[in-house]
């Protein structure tokens, strides 16, 4: 059964998180947040799934750190 709660909270999520990477280019969790809708801790969960998935690349600029859909 977690493994359903898991999916469910994160997985599909993740589907919406690299749809809006992909439209929007690198973008800060409070750019996903909004350009998605979602929660910031279902961003980052769905950031967390992408990545383990090497799905997504990550970069610091200065405080903020930007991510992307790698190539």
């Amino acid at each position: 059964m977690a493994d359903i709660i898991v999916e469910s909270l994160f997985g599909e999520k993740a589907g919406a998180v690299w749809e809006s990477l992909n439209k929007n280019g690198p973008s800060t969790v409070g750019d996903i947040a909004k350009a998605t809708g979602l929660r910031r801790e279902l961003v980052f969960g769905a950031l967390g799934w992408l990545a383990r998935e090497n799905k997504i690349s990550a970069e610091r600029r200065g405080r903020a750190v930007f991510f992307s859909l790698r190539p």
